[in-house]
């Protein structure tokens, strides 16, 4: 921040320095110093005093009225995920706050900085069964990075700046607080805000230890068959660039998790495929090959792993995370690098060696060739009449070049997206990974254009996913978010019936969905529409959709029992991936 921005920013701060405020005034004032630009939001009757008090801030603040506060929490995602900063999502006390759980329990699992601010009944009514009342602290405990209740309007400007601080620091995450209304409404001597930059007991960073660095060093400068597993932690740490100068020095293989994908560009020739369940099958494999592992900012989760007894047992394993809680607890660690990736992957590609590991690349590329050969053919370009989703993918990456904003919600659209999507920039993919939530992907692209208006923003959907936050239209429609919605309708829930077909012998119990006229659906929101079942008619109904000024929605009918391959059968290990 420049010296004139300082002053500025601390100019700004005084404004109301030593007046009364109310507590709800207290809180906007906290969000614009904070920076925020744009709140996701439903109003209701214990936070009715800040609506008031909004209705003031209009000029300064932008709120979006969502159409459930589900869908206002996976917006802030969306927003997160996207611009680099700090979603905001508001609810009131009782369903509205409750609401909200599912949302925190995805932005907790996949590190999202967010803070949702709650309504709460009068303290005096706590614990009375009151109306909309509900104990949303020990509610939302386990799915939050911190949470607080508060009963005092002068705790209001000390508790948010120590919220976004806690929400956007270390592993980031999601906080809650919770305003009791009588907070809301009281008025108070208002001294200015200050920004919180430290917090008792709590160390977001790990203190780096040199003696590590140099272990790591010496151990990935002695492998014959080094390589590199990346995650979303590149991207939180701002460390793309040193990400590239790594293993570009030491001429790694990389592969990326579903959360990873787009911290390297797709087409970087060190670039290896994703892993895990759907992943790709050279990385997969290889897994099980490599003398050295190194995992940069990804937290070995089930589905990358499989079977942990039978996980790269032959490899050393570097870990650099952030967390120490990730450390050693699904995969035993050789060298643990404590830290921020952004200051220790800049001080071990000082020491690693310059090198080539050009053979041992080729032997992924060798079995990436099969790969090609027994299901990416015929996925990308299928001979049968019948789409797949895989081509749809590749038409949609011909028509953007890879830049734009992908968000995909949860299933078999997903994995295929995930698997053939480009992406050239960073912050360019947004899914639900380790929570898996359908209803996710509308509402987080909604979220996502506001973190990039300038981008463009497609969010490719199931027939299933769409229909479980569907009202979200309505946001798009009084708001004008420009969200391109791709929607891959196999009339099933197409993931939970390909487990039926492969392990229950195709008793495919309830995974038959029927679903509406989507296009008519989303006329009656005033958003234009279009649904193709042909090929032929393909590449066209995508342009038009990304060309158009605005939002558009446009229904692709695909096979109906595709499935998704490769595939790591639950249970199995990662060198057991199927391709068929």
């Amino acid at each position: 921040m420049s010296t004139l921005e300082k002053a500025e920013s601390k100019e700004q701060a005084q404004t109301a320095v030593n007046t009364q405020l109310s507590g709800s005034q207290a809180v906007l004032e906290a969000l614009i110093q904070e920076g925020v630009d744009t709140i996701f939001g439903y109003p209701g009757g214990a936070i009715m005093p800040i609506y008031d008090a909004l209705y003031d801030y209009n000029d300064k603040l932008n709120h979006i009225l969502v159409r459930h506060e589900q869908g206002g929490v996976h917006a802030a995602q969306g927003y997160a995920r996207t611009s680099g900063r700090v979603g905001v999502a508001f609810a009131t006390s009782g369903p509205g706050a409750t609401n909200l759980v599912t949302g925190l329990a995805d932005a907790m699992i996949d590190s999202n900085p967010i803070v949702c601010i709650t309504g709460q009944v009068f303290a005096s009514l706590l614990g009375t069964d009151a109306f909309q009342e509900t104990d949303v602290i020990n509610i939302t405990t386990p799915v939050t990075k911190w949470n607080y209740q508060v009963t005092d309007a002068t705790e209001i400007p000390s508790i948010l700046a120590k919220a976004f601080y806690i929400a956007q620091t270390g592993r980031p995450g999601p906080v809650l607080i919770d305003i009791t209304k009588n907070a809301q409404i009281q008025l108070f001597d208002y001294k200015g805000y200050e920004k919180c930059d430290h917090v008792r007991s709590y160390r977001p960073k790990p203190i780096v230890r040199k003696e590590y660095i140099e272990k790591a060093a010496e151990i990935i400068n002695a492998a014959k068959k080094p390589f590199v597993l990346f995650g979303q932690g590149v991207i939180l740490g701002k460390a793309e660039q040193d990400f590239k100068n790594f293993i570009e020095k030491g001429g790694f293989p990389a592969a990326t998790t579903v959360m990873g994908l787009s911290a390297l560009e797709t087409d970087h020739p060190l670039h290896v495929g994703m892993l895990g369940m759907h992943g790709n099958y050279a990385p997969n494999v290889m897994t099980n090959e490599c003398d050295v592992l190194i995992a940069v900012g990804m937290r070995f989760d089930d589905r990358v792993t499989g079977r942990l007894d039978k996980y790269a047992k032959q490899a050393k394993v570097v870990h650099l995370d952030i967390d120490p809680a990730e450390i050693d607890k699904n995969v035993t660690t050789t060298v643990p690098v404590w830290g921020d990736c952004k200051e220790t992957l800049p001080l071990l590609t000082q020491l690693i060696q310059q090198h080539d590991h050009s053979a041992w690349l080729a032997e992924f590329r060798e079995l990436e060739k099969k790969e090609v050969q027994e299901v990416i053919q015929d996925e990308l370009n299928p001979t049968s009449d019948i789409m797949t989703m895989g081509e749809v993918i590749r038409v949609l990456n011909e028509l953007t070049g890879g830049d734009a904003v992908i968000v995909t919600d949860v299933g078999q659209h997903q994995m295929v997206t995930c698997r053939y999507a480009k992406f050239n920039k960073s912050k360019s993919n947004v899914t639900s990974g380790g929570l898996g939530t359908m209803g996710f992907g509308l509402p987080a692209a909604i979220g996502a254009w506001y973190g990039a208006p300038e981008r463009d923003v497609v969010a490719v959907i199931g027939d299933g996913g769409i229909q479980m936050t569907i009202q979200e239209l309505g946001t798009i429609m009084q708001f004008g978010a420009k969200v391109k919605i791709l929607i891959l309708n196999n009339e099933f829930l197409g993931m939970v019936r390909q487990w039926q077909q492969l392990f229950n012998d195709k008793r495919y119990s309830f995974v038959n969905i029927t679903s509406p006229d989507f296009v008519a659906v989303a006329k009656g929101y005033h958003i234009e529409g279009n649904k193709i079942s042909d090929r032929n008619d393909l590449r066209h109904a995508l342009k038009t959709m990304l060309d158009h000024d605005g939002s558009y929605l446009l229904e692709i009918m695909v096979g109906k029992e595709n499935n998704v391959f490769p595939m790591v059968p639950q249970g199995a290990s990662v060198s057991e991936i199927r391709l068929k």
